[in-house]
């Protein structure tokens, strides 16, 4: 747990001991950062700010969806950024923060195992590297938590241009059509960035409804409240829309690939058929010679067999013979033809 004063020269760090000395002052902003809300964190939460169960509840247990809630001397509100893991995986990155007259408290996670905890820090230690550095000197909570809020949406409007730029990268594949060797494998690398794109749009929807509503509820807050709310509203509505262009984009690559893909499909298709149309006829044909050419096969090999037939050892029975191969010959070829197989 860091406990930091900010005031004009810059940020003091103090034990968390002196805590309940340092809500007494006036003149600075006490900023408490807890990576993760234990038990010693929930009883910070309770015992030295006196914040309600039910936001200490939302610190301790992950929430899927943003939400605040507007008490009497504070505001409690919860928002996510997103962090790609494998396999285009986006986390949840958990935000909780309790906004008072002189402090801000910002509680992050519970995270998943699975993603680095020093992710779930990256904006407040932005920021806190901002103060020291005298680049920024906040002059009020409301302020703080804006400076955090907005470095949080920088990162999410960086992830969609890491996007933007691999959906250009594939877009290009397809035009050149690079990405035949493995058609399954590059369709599910279109819609792992598809996906991550509609889950930053997802979060800054919740965070941007969340703070809209804020501005609205903001009666009792300070006179540079409201403008900071609505800033930050406006904000989160920016990346919704950058990510919207960037998924229609994306989607009309993957339209384009998935039609071209069964145009040539269906091409292909045609093209067995008509060689198979082709095989039928070229083997009607066949079979029809043969059928033709097996009469005078036929004949002869009974007649060869020295079988006595009318006109046996005759010129006669020649003719006759040769006559009936001809004309069995004809009909068949004239029935052949008559059927179209010839």
């Amino acid at each position: 747990m860091d406990v930091s004063v900010i005031q004009r020269g810059g940020a003091e760090h103090y034990d968390v001991e002196k805590l309940p000395l340092l809500l007494k002052r006036d003149d600075a902003i006490v900023w408490v950062d807890i990576p993760g809300c234990d038990l010693a964190a929930a009883e910070v939460l309770s015992e030295v700010f006196g914040f309600h169960s039910i936001a200490i509840r939302d610190c301790v247990e992950r929430n899927h969806v943003s939400k605040f809630h507007v008490y009497a001397d504070y505001v409690f509100a919860v928002l996510h950024a997103p962090e790609v893991g494998r396999r285009g995986h986006v986390h949840y990155v958990e935000l909780d923060q309790f906004v008072g007259h002189n402090y801000l408290v910002t509680v992050h996670g519970p995270l998943n195992p699975a993603v680095n905890p020093e992710v779930a820090l990256l904006d407040t230690e932005a920021v806190r590297h901002r103060i020291e550095r005298g680049v920024l000197t906040p002059g009020s909570p409301f302020e703080l938590s804006h400076a955090i809020v907005m470095a949080m949406t920088r990162r999410e409007i960086d992830l969609i241009a890491r996007l933007a730029k691999e959906s250009g990268r594939l877009e290009q594949r397809v035009m050149l059509g690079e990405e035949r060797d493995d058609p399954e494998a590059f369709l599910e690398e279109l819609f792992q960035i598809w996906y991550e794109l509609l889950a930053v749009r997802t979060m800054a929807v919740h965070s941007g409804a969340t703070y809209t509503r804020m501005t609205k509820q903001a009666r009792d807050l300070p006179e540079i409240a409201p403008p900071l709310l609505s800033d930050i509203a406006d904000q989160f509505d920016l990346v919704k829309s950058m990510a919207d262009g960037q998924r229609e984009f994306l989607h009309g690559v993957i339209e384009f690939y998935q039609t071209r893909s069964s145009t040539q499909t269906t091409v292909a298709a045609e093209k067995v058929a008509t060689i198979g149309v082709q095989q039928n006829d070229d083997m009607r044909r066949i079979t029809a010679w043969v059928a033709i050419v097996a009469v005078p096969t036929a004949v002869t090999g009974f007649f060869g067999q020295n079988v006595p037939y009318p006109g046996f050892g005759t010129e006669a029975g020649v003719i006759v013979s040769v006559s009936l191969m001809l004309v069995m010959a004809l009909a068949l070829y004239l029935i052949f033809r008559h059927k179209r197989w010839l």
